[in-house]
C-alpha cells in the first residue's frame, strides 16, 4: 500500500512512544497520536507529541499529588497508549508511583527559566536514564528516535528519557527555554511557550488580563 508523507512540524518534538508489553514481558511497539489512540497504520506517517503528554501528566500531578492510577493511565490514553497496555495488569499501582516521580522530576524543569541549568538537568535525566539515540520506524510513523532503554525500562524511567529529549528538542530547535511556569499569582499551571514573539509569562490570556487588571487597580489606591 502507498503511504502518504506528512511533513512534520518542526515545533513537535519527534520522539518514541513507550515499547508494550505483554504479560510474558515480551517487547513490542505500539504508536502515541494524540487524542486517537485507535487510529490506523494506514494513515501515513505520523510523529508523537511528548512535550505536551509531559506538560499534562506534570501539571495533573501537581494539582493532585496521589493522582490516581486510573487517571494517569486515562491521560496516557489521552495521548496515545492503548487502554489495553495501561490496564490495571499491564500499568499496576507501583508503576503509576514511578510515573508520579517521574513527573514530579520533570515539573522541576518545566518550572525552571535558565536556560543554562535547564540544560544541566536535561543532561544530568539524559545520563542517568536514557540510552544511545536509535532511530525507528514502525507501526505506521514516520522516522522517530528512541532514548529509552527498551524492555529493561519501567514506566518512570521511559518518561524521565523521553520527557527530558523532548525538552532538549525544544531548548536546542527554540535556542531558549521554551516552557515556564505562569507568573499569575495563585497559579503554578506549566505550560508550552512555541509560539512565535517574545517569551510568554502566563499559561493563558484569562491570567495575564487579571494580572494586569490587579496591577492596574493597586496603581489607582
Amino acid at each position: 500500500m502507498t503511504r502518504r508523507y506528512t511533513r512534520p512540524d518542526p515545533t513537535r518534538p519527534v520522539v518514541s512512544p513507550r515499547p508494550s508489553r505483554n504479560r510474558r514481558g515480551a517487547a513490542g511497539r505500539r504508536s502515541t497520536v494524540p487524542q486517537q489512540p485507535d487510529r490506523p497504520a494506514d494513515d501515513g506517517p505520523r510523529g508523537f507529541r511528548p512535550a505536551e503528554r509531559l506538560v499534562e501528566a506534570a501539571n495533573a500531578v501537581r494539582r493532585s499529588p496521589l493522582l490516581p492510577r486510573a487517571e494517569l493511565a486515562a491521560l496516557l490514553v489521552r495521548h496515545g497508549e492503548r487502554s489495553a497496555d495501561v490496564s490495571a495488569d499491564a500499568f499496576s499501582d507501583a508503576d503509576a508511583d514511578e510515573l508520579r516521580d517521574a513527573a514530579r522530576t520533570l515539573a522541576d524543569v518545566l518550572a525552571e527559566r535558565d536556560a543554562d541549568r535547564v540544560a544541566d538537568a536535561l543532561n544530568e535525566l539524559l545520563l542517568r536514564h536514557g540510552a544511545p539515540p536509535r532511530l525507528s520506524r514502525h507501526d505506521g510513523h514516520s522516522w522517530h528516535l528512541h532514548v529509552d532503554r527498551g524492555e529493561e525500562a519501567g514506566w518512570g524511567e521511559w518518561f524521565l528519557a523521553s520527557g527530558a529529549l523532548a525538552l532538549a528538542q525544544l531548548l536546542t530547535e527554540r535556542g531558549r527555554v521554551a516552557w515556564g511556569e505562569c507568573a499569575a499569582a495563585g497559579c503554578r499551571t506549566l505550560f508550552l511557550d512555541t509560539g512565535p514573539g517574545s517569551a510568554r509569562r502566563y499559561c493563558s490570556t484569562g491570567c495575564a488580563t487579571r494580572t494586569r487588571v490587579a496591577a492596574h487597580r493597586r496603581r489607582q489606591r
